[in-house]
């Protein structure tokens, strides 16, 4: 009987191990070898689930899909000791950082590292190199690896963009010669708009970790906030005649990073460079990428405990499958698929080799973040006076980032820095109020996200140098040095439709403050529905209204027979605080039937894509329109002005763009702008309008003093030029622009925006038509600027609107949809939709 069951147990493990040795390579797997050809998403897919069938050291999740539904996946690996506990060293890091309950348990850790790759679609050979990456972790007769993997959980995501990669892989594949082809200027090297860099909607992943606008985001911050890695590497490629470059990053660093943090990234750095010394291939480090922006997937990690960094290899969609370079030499996607596989696997050995260190430097980070955070303020406190729509929407985005907060324990007062007035002023903190406190585990990303200001060391960085959400949101904010006690459980009053106790009233009235109002708007006037707005204030039956308040009144829709239902469904469904007046009669202000009711058009929107515009930014029209206020548009090749029938619609968008536009296609806009249209135009869009006539927008003189004629010029060193260069320069700054709060593009904004300037574009106030919003002589800035472009942007215009024949032009000089997170930005491009 015993033989007879040893015997049993001999062919059960004999079979197993016949099933674990199906296991095959990506050379094997796929129809080409890895670096011969790119490889489509779902070909991908398929080799990361024939690992997971094959083999005892990996665990597979589907954790989301994207926008054109592609998977999006997470690879756990490690040993089969470490995976059959894989929930439990998930939960016990959590509690080293104080956000899972129980009692750290020694014994579970483990050093937990991420490997993020082709966040951009075009940067393909990061996905390439993951499928080498997986094969090389689980491949058991590979004695270094397997060694590494005993104390490290791994955990790769092959690609962060499924729906731009496709488009470049796609794209690639049918344009390339049966054999690489070195030569720049091919075809298989010149990418068309959009290019595949950015996702469905044309965002740029890698700078939505924080505001988390695309679903890709949403979704794949959601599963790291569970894990919390250690080491977190995000893998890029740039220009194809650039070397290699991994850390050290260059400045400027973050004030709230930890010597460690960067310590340790120099450590990353030598290992690295071992291997790359070895094999002859040149690199480069501390320079061009800082770690300053918070949305980034070095810097976001770096604020989440970790040791973030980014990788960039040579290559991009440039390269090709081979690229010849300024030296002689051709750079293969070989080549870069082995450079990325050789950081990659370096980044695991040392994190490995210091488990100890990852672990007890983590825990030191959060304990710190709980017990001492390192910012000035301890509080930030969001006053109850703030309008409910955008603290809805600003509570949803720390949610997301898993940032608590609550109410405030009691009425107190104290001195606190003002987010409007931006001086210190003493604050009454009343028990409604939303108060973040610093003493939380996730303490640095709260005070990096939230502080009214950013220290910038060196000013010579790589993107925007302000974002303070409170400005972001247009919200009522003080920030404390004084820690205040927080009552858990912040909550919104419930939401109840007061208008049922009215069956049949004279009239509706919904208020102008958010993004909710504007979705309520939107789809009342596609419902056909007619609605006016208040240009001046009024009061009616005990109840006062603002300017900019909606008016829907029974005698605008005495036709329909389905009014009241309509309207309160809508009303339902957004959850908008309208109020229903008996009588058309004010108490003061104008009555309903004034001209003061300015009546609404539905708008009609046609939006302009391709070349010229910029991809990202026309992107973000894009996302608003369809995701953030959920309202059709028809989108039109703005190469091809002149064969749109703009009498089908009484919107035109020009998003931020290098256009060109003829003589009789500036003749044709004009024309259809003086019939009753209205042109909206952001950023660089502008200018392909100013100067032209028709068009009363011109450009600032330039107010750089001229050499003398008498007098040589000076003569610049050659060494330091791109730090001169940066006196011009405007990588991104919050400037308090002064409104003219009576005019309808200011509605629900007051009488000062705070706007993310992220150029250095510079007009004159518009003598035909309103300047609604003008930088005064005196700026108040947040954020770098170079001191010749402050001295130019003086005076200059914001936002204006131009009235001319019938129809309007709206110039929004600041482009208020950049990256899709700027939440006020949004009311103000819906109030140039709808007003």
């Amino acid at each position: 009987m015993h033989r007879r069951i040893a015997s049993l147990l001999v062919m059960m493990a004999a079979a197993l191990t016949a099933g674990w040795s199906q296991l095959q390579s990506p050379d094997q797997f796929l129809p080409h070898k890895l670096g011969e050809m790119y490889t489509p998403h779902h070909l991908m897919v398929d080799y990361f689930e024939h690992v997971a069938a094959n083999s005892r050291q990996m665990k597979l999740t589907t954790y989301g899909r994207t926008e054109e539904q592609r998977p999006m996946l997470l690879a756990c690996i490690s040993t089969p000791e470490n995976l059959a506990q894989l929930e439990d060293i998930r939960l016990n890091n959590l509690r080293r950082a104080g956000l899972a309950p129980g009692n750290v348990n020694p014994d579970l850790d483990r050093a937990i590292v991420w490997l993020s790759y082709t966040v951009h679609g075009n940067e393909a050979p990061g996905s390439e190199a993951s499928m080498g990456v997986l094969y090389d972790l689980v491949n058991t007769s590979d004695a270094r690896t397997q060694a590494w993997l005993r104390n490290t959980i791994v955990i790769i995501e092959p690609c962060l963009n499924p729906d731009g990669n496709d488009r470049y892989t796609h794209w690639f594949r049918g344009v390339a010669n049966r054999w690489p082809n070195a030569a720049t200027n091919t075809i298989e090297h010149e990418e068309p708009w959009p290019r595949g860099r950015p996702n469905h909607y044309l965002f740029d992943l890698n700078r939505d970790w924080a505001w988390q606008t695309q679903l890709e985001s949403r979704q794949r911050i959601a599963q790291y906030r569970q894990w919390l890695p250690h080491i977190h590497a995000d893998v890029h490629e740039q220009g194809y005649d650039s070397p290699y470059y991994f850390a050290p990053a260059a400045q400027p660093y973050h004030a709230y990073m930890t010597a460690w943090q960067s310590d340790f990234q120099q450590e990353i750095g030598k290992n690295h460079a071992r291997y790359f010394d070895q094999n002859g291939w040149l690199y480069f480090t501390r320079e061009v990428f800082d770690l300053l922006y918070p949305s980034y997937g070095d810097t976001y990690p770096m604020f989440s405990g970790a040791i973030g960094m980014t990788y960039e290899q040579a290559g991009n969609s440039g390269g090709g499958r081979a690229v010849a370079l300024p030296n002689g030499d051709t750079l293969t996607l070989h080549d870069r698929v082995l450079h990325h596989r050789t950081t990659s696997l370096s980044t695991v050995e040392i994190a490995s080799q210091n488990v100890k260190r990852l672990v007890d430097n983590f825990a030191a980070f959060y304990n710190r973040a709980r017990n001492t955070p390192v910012g000035p303020y301890k509080t930030y406190i969001i006053k109850a006076e703030s309008n409910e729509g955008k603290l809805r929407a600003f509570t949803q985005l720390l949610d997301l980032n898993g940032i608590q907060y609550g109410r405030a324990g009691s009425r107190q007062s104290l001195r606190g820095y003002d987010y409007r007035s931006r001086k210190e002023a003493t604050v009454q903190v009343e028990p409604a109020d939303l108060i973040v406190s610093a003493y939380q585990p996730n303490s640095t990303l709260a005070q990096v996200l939230l502080d009214p200001s950013t220290e910038v060391v060196d000013s010579l960085t790589y993107d925007i140098t302000a974002w303070s959400l409170p400005y972001a949101y247009g919200l009522s904010a003080f920030a404390s040095v004084t820690p205040v006690k927080v009552e858990a459980g912040y909550t919104f009053t419930p939401f109840r439709n007061s208008t049922t106790e009215n069956p049949q009233p004279y009239a509706y009235v919904a208020p102008w403050t958010s993004m909710i109002d504007a979705r309520f708007l939107g789809e009342l006037l596609r419902s056909g529905i007619v609605a006016r707005r208040a240009s001046s204030a009024f009061s009616i039956q005990g109840k006062s209204f603002p300017v900019g308040s909606i008016v829907i009144t029974r005698a605008d829709n005495r036709k329909r027979t389905d009014f009241d239902a309509s309207v309160r469904a809508l009303i339902n469904k957004h959850q908008v605080q309208v109020q229903a007046v008996g009588s058309g009669m004010s108490s003061g202000g104008p009555d309903l039937g004034s001209d003061a009711m300015s009546l609404l058009q539905a708008p009609k929107v046609a939006v302009l894509g391709d070349e010229p515009t910029y991809a990202n930014e026309f992107g973000a029209v894009w996302h608003f329109f369809e995701q953030s206020l959920a309202y059709p548009v028809d989108i039109y090749s703005a190469e091809n002005v002149g064969d749109i029938d703009l009498d089908e619609y009484n919107v035109l968008v020009m998003p931020e763009g290098n256009y060109d536009l003829s003589k009789s296609d500036l003749a044709k806009l004009t024309d259809w702008v003086n019939e009753g249209g209205k042109l909206i135009a952001t950023g660089d869009a502008l200018g392909a309008l100013a100067d032209q006539d028709g068009f009363s927008l011109k450009s600032k003189a330039s107010e750089e003093e001229e050499p003398s004629e008498a007098k040589a010029p000076e003569r610049d060193p050659y060494a330091g030029q791109d730090r001169r260069q940066i006196s011009w320069y405007n990588p991104g700054a919050i400037f308090k622009v002064p409104m003219d709060a009576s005019h309808p593009l200011a509605s629900g904004l007051g009488d000062t925006y705070f706007s993310l300037k992220t150029n250095g574009l510079s007009y004159a106030p518009l003598e035909d038509g309103w300047s609604v919003g003008v930088l005064g002589d005196t700026l108040d800035i947040n954020g770098f600027v170079g001191y010749k472009l402050q001295e130019q942007l003086r005076g200059t215009l914001i936002f204006g609107v131009q009235e001319k024949g019938n129809g309007s032009v709206v110039y929004l000089v600041d482009n208020p949809l950049f990256r899709g997170f700027w939440e006020n930005g949004k009311l103000l491009f819906s109030n140039a939709l709808f007003f």
